[in-house]
């Protein structure tokens, strides 16, 4: 194969990226979680979810998980032949587990659980060995997904848009 030859990396069906354990480190494994995901594994509207996914586990790895001098992992990986994209982030404080809690309305952080919460089909903490734990989420690949989705998301709008009429 030359090297100037591109080859989708999704149909490898893992992704792994150890990124510094930072602000700028979560974004960079952002972004290259998305030039992973542009090679076709999923729809748009799948991937733009996991993104936000990605996102959000990222920034928690990095600022909640962080440790000096230990990075974080980031992987993607396609499971059960194809039909879910499991996303991890693993870090090195297993003594602080994620637990989703309502933010205040005024504050400017805590809502990515929610956020993973609301996007993923299912999400969870999986402890060990330690001193890691890794945050997971799993998004379903079914075709009726981003049908489902979009559903939602308009009704979601009709029942709280300001000139609906009872």
């Amino acid at each position: 194969m030359s090297h100037n030859a591109t080859q989708p990396l999704s149909q490898q069906g893992v992704f792994t990226v150890q990124p510094h354990p930072s602000r700028a480190g979560a974004r960079l494994a952002r972004d290259l979680a998305a030039v992973w995901l542009r090679g076709g594994a999923v729809t748009r509207p799948v991937a733009d979810d996991a993104l936000q996914v990605v996102a959000e586990l990222a920034a928690n790895a990095a600022v909640h998980g962080r440790v000096p001098g230990r990075a974080f992992l980031l992987t993607l990986r396609l499971t059960s032949a194809g039909s879910v994209l499991r996303i991890e982030a693993t870090d090195t404080r297993c003594d602080r587990l994620p637990t989703p809690q309502a933010p205040t309305a005024d504050g400017e952080s805590g809502r990515g659980l929610l956020i993973v919460e609301a996007l993923a089909d299912r999400w969870g903490v999986t402890e060990g060995p330690t001193p890691r734990k890794t945050v997971w989420a799993e998004l379903d690949l079914t075709p009726d997904r981003d049908h489902a989705r979009r559903s939602a998301a308009g009704q979601a709008r009709q029942r709280t848009s300001p000139d609906r009429t009872p």
